[in-house]
């Protein structure tokens, strides 16, 4: 990762918003957050925010032109229709999704194996922190893995030899966002790899009930490169880096956060809700 970004003709007529995101206050210790309802007196979330107001691009254009991929910018714009129609059924989700995901994480990246680990529903009118069932969006700039929480996913998805094997090669953790319906409001914004530097990266716990696992929180840099995709739609998909095990300038993880969109106030148009589902997966290459 580096801090170097070259712009290219045109960039600076693209259109843009001004929102704010939330970093994490620097001199903050380790921040902690519960994925269920800590013991009494212990708070759901440590670690104090500092709101920072950015530029946000419009990654459409982008995209177009091939400067936004999952090994450059660390995200990447994907055309993909699902056949689930209720995504509120798990095992539908698992029976039929889990399957379309695989299909798709093979074709987009020429990796050998795809093993999905997990997925999450998120509802910014109905969901909640308590509720693991329906979550809200998160609103604060992270990464879900850290260069030391992403092997350990391996080794608990994999029988040991393979995992071993596995992780004397190439592999990813992909994260594969969809909207369940056209986004008008708390759209994900995605900042480029190319635009951060490891100092930026600050390693958080997350507490499972079983485990606690590690993300990254970030602290803000004004060289990072913000993107978003106005009204994305349910045919539409989001891959996200979040953890890559290959050093040669590709692009290891990029930082995500939920937004509030400017809104205007004179139209008396209510947004409506943010509804997604993100599913995260381990991508494995072949021995090269």
């Amino acid at each position: 990762m580096s801090a170097v970004f070259t712009d290219w003709p045109g960039a600076q007529a693209l259109t843009a918003v001004q929102a704010q995101l939330n970093y994490l206050k620097p001199g903050t210790s380790r921040p902690v957050s519960y994925t269920f309802e800590p013991p009494e007196g212990v708070p759901w979330t440590t670690g104090e925010n500092e709101p920072r107001r950015v530029q946000i691009r419009d990654g459409r254009p982008f995209a177009a032109l091939g400067e936004l991929s999952l090994d450059r910018s660390g995200f990447e714009l994907v055309a993909h229709r699902s056949e689930v129609r209720n995504f509120s059924d798990d095992a539908a989700v698992r029976s039929v999704y889990y399957p379309e995901s695989e299909q798709l994480l093979l074709a987009a990246t020429g990796a050998e194996k795809v093993v999905v680990f997990d997925h999450t529903l998120r509802d910014s009118a109905q969901g909640s922190r308590a509720t693991a069932a329906l979550r809200e969006p998160v609103r604060r700039v992270h990464n879900d893995q850290t260069f030391v929480s992403g092997p350990r996913r391996v080794r608990d998805h994999l029988p040991a030899e393979e995992a071993e094997t596995r992780l004397r090669n190439r592999f990813a953790i992909i994260n594969l966002w969809r909207p369940l319906a056209t986004v008008e409001q708390w759209p994900l914004a995605l900042c480029d790899a190319r635009s951060i530097v490891p100092g930026d990266l600050v390693p958080s716990d997350l507490v499972y009930r079983d485990k606690v696992g590690e993300t990254y929180s970030f602290l803000h840099n004004p060289n990072h490169r913000w993107y978003w995709f106005p009204r994305l739609r349910p045919d539409e998909a989001l891959l996200l880096k979040i953890y890559d095990s290959r050093d040669d300038g590709t692009a290891r993880l990029t930082a995500h956060t939920a937004f509030e969109l400017p809104v205007d106030s004179g139209s008396g148009a209510v947004p409506a809700p943010r509804r997604s589902i993100e599913l995260r997966a381990l991508v494995f290459w072949p021995a090269e």
